[in-house]
């Protein structure tokens, strides 16, 4: 406790505090329930899982030519300079 402060002056500045921390809260409360996705979301009733996706039982691949290979190649090295 400070010598100089008297104990009302103290008590003031704790119930500040307090009703700045309950303040927050609640504001913080109310601008969420305000959001247009947060409505969005309360007015659904229940979302239920969705199904796993499943891609095609192969995967297609196409072959490319040297000179593809080789612009592809750069590309990557070009990508991989930028980076470090």
């Amino acid at each position: 406790m400070f010598q100089d402060v008297s104990i009302v002056q103290q008590a003031g500045v704790a119930v500040l505090a307090a009703a700045t921390v309950v303040w927050a809260v609640g504001l913080v409360r109310v601008l969420r329930r305000e959001r247009p996705d947060a409505v969005a979301r309360r007015q659904v009733p229940g979302l239920r899982a969705l199904p796993g996706q499943q891609g095609p039982p192969r995967a297609e691949t196409v072959e490319l030519t040297a000179d593809e290979r080789a612009a592809f190649a750069g590309l990557v090295r070009q990508f991989g300079r930028r980076r470090s």
